[in-house]
């Protein structure tokens, strides 16, 4: 069999470009190819979100997302001052803005702690002096929460990494010899044959996945956040969140500054209609009936269609979003909010309903896959890449 590469990425997203740059930076030499169905990279849940380098204060101690979050937020702002590409460290105020949040508040601020993030509490005045339109009762101030432009990060990571970059290759098949290695066949009829496959395809890693011939015991369940600019952002000096519910991996809508000086006002949290559907009028069939036929997706909307009804309110009515908006900032008005692009989360869910919390990757015969990846796996991609490509490499040697 004669390889085009030793290490065949599908997904040039965030992660699959930072798995390619650790992978040549750890095994020099090593042909790496990345195939990527849209016209460039990061042209979806990278290039879709709100920019922030998160702390980690939110994860489970001990969790991959707390580690990897913490880890990588200083290594993220490091690799951006390093290739000069815009950031900032902001930190960010997560306030409570009802007495019932209060036991919440306090619970972060024992995990930002427990996980080595410095974190601050601050009374009313405090609050007011970092952000006087914002009214709450009590909040935290967590100092290493920063900003970047993640889209220009992972245009550096595939310029860095050496890889061979195959744009508008759509996988369509896949063929795998667990003593040999793998051959993909893509849309356009291109075979590309590697001896190691590693799957960072975000929103369709499942349906990689079992093209493979791994069964990955979850499926991607797409929720559309939903973002508003704000028209007047001298409202909002910097990041300002709301106390998560911790049933939800969703942080609820929050206001912030991004690197290029506006301020998003979002996300919220709904099903989407398509694996791609940033708005409602994106439905595709296949996609909506992938996710009626997934047990855990009916479980999933038993547990939480109370949660799930506001969300849709706030997507269908403007007043209602700008309702939510006003517990944190009362000075906004609808006027104040104006439609901006809109985002879809890849959320594994097990077939029992649960929602997978934590980054999952698992592996098969000469294949990786990285099956949830969301936030905040943009802040953690460095982290994550060094631990893909570790796999990958053990797998490509063993």
């Amino acid at each position: 069999m004669v390889y085009d590469c030793d290490v065949l990425v599908i997904g040039g997203g965030i992660v699959g470009l930072s798995t390619a740059y650790a992978i040549t930076r750890a095994a020099p030499g090593t042909r790496v190819a990345v195939l990527e169905k849209e016209p460039g990279p990061a042209l979806h849940q990278t290039g879709r979100n709100s920019g922030v380098i998160h702390s980690g204060v939110y994860y489970r101690p001990g969790s991959l997302k707390a580690r990897y979050a913490v880890k990588g937020a200083a290594e993220m702002v490091k690799f951006c001052a390093e290739y000069d590409i815009p950031h900032a460290v902001t930190g960010k105020l997560i306030v409570a803005t009802d007495r019932s949040e209060l036991p919440r508040l306090h619970a972060l601020v024992q995990r930002g702690r427990e996980n080595g993030i410095p974190v601050r509490e601050l009374g009313r005045a405090q609050l007011a002096e970092h952000e006087p339109e914002v009214r709450g009762l009590a909040a935290i101030h967590v100092g290493t929460t920063g900003i970047c432009d993640y889209a220009a990060v992972a245009r550096r990571l595939a310029e860095a990494s050496g890889a061979d970059l195959h744009y508008g290759a759509e996988v369509v098949r896949i063929d795998r010899r667990p003593t040999r290695g793998v051959a993909v066949l893509t849309a356009d009829g291109t075979v590309v044959r590697g001896r190691v496959l590693v799957n960072c395809a975000g929103l369709h890693c499942d349906r990689i996945a079992r093209l493979t011939g791994d069964e990955p015991g979850m499926r991607i369940i797409p929720f559309r956040g939903e973002y508003y600019e704000l028209a007047r952002p001298e409202l909002v000096r910097g990041l300002v969140y709301p106390v998560p519910d911790p049933a939800f991996p969703f942080l609820g809508v929050h206001l912030t500054r991004g690197i290029h000086g506006g301020v998003h006002v979002g996300p919220n949290a709904v099903p989407a209609l398509a694996r791609e559907g940033y708005g409602w009028g994106t439905v595709r069939p296949g996609d909506v009936a992938g996710t009626l036929a997934w047990p855990g997706a009916w479980r999933m909307a038993r547990e939480h269609w109370r949660y799930g009804g506001g969300e849709l309110r706030r997507s269908v009515s403007k007043g209602a979003f700008t309702r939510a908006v006003r517990k944190l900032l009362p000075a906004v008005t609808s006027g104040d909010l104006v439609a901006a692009d809109a985002g879809v989360r890849a959320q594994a869910v097990l077939r029992d309903g649960s929602l997978v919390d934590d980054f999952l990757v698992r592996e098969g015969a000469r294949a990786v896959h990285v099956l949830n990846a969301p936030s905040p796996a943009a802040t953690a991609s460095l982290p994550i890449g060094r631990e893909v490509a570790r796999r990958a490499l053990r797998a490509l040697t063993g």
